[in-house]
């Protein structure tokens, strides 16, 4: 495999009992994604997308198939902090890390967006200690410093940096989002995956989310994945994607060529969709 791969999915599949039949959720997700790279994961409600996103961040564990994630040696204030596996830095299978290792990732090298940001952040505490506490996970107690990082991350996300003492409940539903990204990028991750990370919002706030979004991952070089039942958002953000349908993966490719020339007749359905009025 490449150097740079950053995340291998193999045929992964999570299912699940209803009463006593087996129903998979997902099954046979395979992709490779490498730094900078934006994945777009659509398909309709009940497709599977969102089990694929929790076994990409190991909140769920595979039924079948892997998901090998390329874990890097921790240098300096990051190695006091991080638990060590035995297998090393590269190309790991998220099974085997311990649960200590997965907790650290989570806290430092992935972000995850969640769909309702405050399901993302912590309602009783600050927007700045929402943002700050992470900082925490690298080892970082200085309050100063702490607050100086919530501070230029709030600039950063367009969030009133006057309003670093509020409750995030005080916060309106964009606003939120925002501190949950903000909250999530801090420690600059290599790999953030978002769930529907505009649903609920305005269309005028939705349309600045969306450019605030692919400003910052250009600007961070970072890897995502975007869970979207939006084709729009799906254009706007993703260099490619992956159609989903009762679990399975029905098409993928660039995303141009996907919108403009779909192949497969659940994705035609989904482009005439929006493109009917």
């Amino acid at each position: 495999m490449n150097g740079d791969l950053l995340l291998s999915v193999r045929a992964a599949g999570k299912h699940f009992m209803q009463g006593n039949r087996l129903n998979w959720a997902c099954r046979d997700v395979s992709f490779d994604l490498y730094p900078g790279e934006v994945l777009a994961v659509v398909g309709e409600s009940g497709s599977g997308k969102s089990t694929l996103l929790k076994l990409l961040a190991a909140r769920l564990a595979c039924d079948e198939g892997s998901v090998h994630y390329n874990v890097r040696s921790e240098v300096g204030a990051e190695s006091a902090a991080a638990p060590t596996d035995s297998h090393g830095a590269g190309l790991a299978d998220l099974a085997g890390l311990s649960e200590a290792r997965l907790r650290w990732l989570a806290r430092t090298d992935w972000g995850f967006v969640e769909q309702h940001a405050r399901d993302g952040l912590r309602m009783n505490v600050s927007g700045g200690a929402n943002v700050g506490e992470r900082m925490m996970a690298l080892g970082s107690r200085h309050y100063a410093n702490l607050r100086a990082q919530a501070l230029d991350w709030m600039q950063r996300v367009e969030l009133d940096t006057g309003r670093i003492d509020d409750l995030p409940a005080t916060y309106s539903g964009g606003m939120q989002q925002r501190l949950q990204i903000a909250r999530n990028l801090v420690t600059h991750p290599r790999l953030v995956l978002m769930d529907e990370p505009t649903t609920g919002l305005d269309v005028s706030v939705q349309a600045r989310l969306l450019d605030l979004l692919r400003e910052l991952v250009d600007q961070l070089k970072l890897a995502a994945v975007v869970v979207t039942h939006d084709l729009a958002v799906a254009r706007l953000l993703a260099h490619r994607m992956l159609v989903m349908k009762d679990g399975l993966v029905v098409e993928q490719g660039l995303t141009d060529r996907v919108l403009d020339d779909p192949q497969h007749a659940y994705t035609q359905l989904l482009v005439s969709s929006v493109l009917t009025p």
